[in-house]
């Protein structure tokens, strides 16, 4: 088994840990807040990314994360977790993460925003093809449009910030201590949420488990996807991630009884291809780039 293969599997099983990660979330709506689930999956994520920081002989705190890119990244782990898990409790499953699926596009978008990256007019063309496929599963206007896909567009925005983020993000602070950081604002954000809306209960046994199962696979694929990122090239293995939305339609449909229509099913299609398109394209570009011969 090459490399890429096995960066490929790691990837695709990150995913699938990632999509049952987020049908642990789900099954908790209506037995506890948004912002109660955010509190306790904040804390018990930044304990357990803090315990590996420590294991790891690294600093749990460092003024480095002052940083403006730390803490913008963290901003937009902040909003797109809030927008995303939100989503996922109050919207359908395979809805919630077909619009997900957008997130290399806007990064894509904001990289020639804000990075004044180059960006051609195919990548262009597929980004606009791209926010057509969301607003076929959204549909504003339409008798059945739901309002809380919105959520899964602000988890959209907030994490394609703290991918751009991260590229600003100081040498020295390691993937572990950006994911301790990130857990710990989901506490007083969670916090925040709850004076608003919802109070808080006592969870169940069950739901204690729940959120524990959901915790710990979490960690799990985030380290698998690490793994997939260092063992095979990035250009071969990332397309692997929109296998996640897969996973979710297959979990959506076979444990919350969800029929999506063949809208969403095609505007999940048509934001796929045109991240897929993307993603090839600026992998030929870096191709071409290297085999570019020096100027003489």
């Amino acid at each position: 088994m090459n490399d890429n293969l096995r960066g490929a599997i790691l990837m695709v099983s990150a995913m699938l840990g990632f999509a049952i990660e987020d049908a642990f979330i789900k099954t908790l709506a209506g037995a506890m807040p948004v912002g109660q689930i955010l509190m306790i999956f904040g804390f018990g994520g930044a304990v357990l990314f803090g315990i590996m920081v420590q294991l790891q002989g690294q600093s749990l705190w460092s003024r480095a994360i002052l940083h403006p890119g730390v803490i913008l990244r963290n901003l937009g782990e902040l909003i797109g977790t809030v927008g995303f898990v939100t989503a996922i409790i109050l919207t359908p499953l395979s809805t919630a993460s077909a619009i997900l699926q957008a997130t290399p596009l806007v990064v894509t978008l904001g990289a020639a925003v804000f990075l004044q990256e180059q960006v051609g007019w195919r990548r262009w063309a597929a980004i606009l093809v791209g926010f057509f496929g969301v607003l076929l599963i959204i549909r504003p206007g339409a008798a059945d449009f739901e309002p809380n896909s919105f959520f899964a567009v602000q988890g959209v925005v907030g994490l394609a910030i703290r991918d751009l983020a991260t590229r600003r993000v100081p040498k020295d602070i390691t993937s572990m201590q950006l994911s301790t950081f990130a857990f710990a604002m989901l506490v007083p954000a969670g916090g925040i949420l709850m004076l608003f809306w919802g109070e808080a209960v006592m969870p169940t046994q069950s739901q204690w488990l729940t959120l524990g199962a959901a915790l710990i696979v979490g960690v799990i694929a985030y380290y698998m996807i690490v793994a997939a990122m260092r063992v095979g090239e990035v250009a071969f293995v990332t397309p692997f991630r929109y296998s996640r939305l897969l996973f979710a339609l297959i979990i959506g449909i076979a444990v919350f009884g969800e029929r999506p229509d063949w809208l969403t099913l095609l505007g999940a299609a048509i934001i796929v291809g045109s991240g897929l398109f993307t993603l090839l394209r600026e992998a030929a570009l870096k191709r071409a780039s290297h085999r570019a011969p020096p100027l003489v």
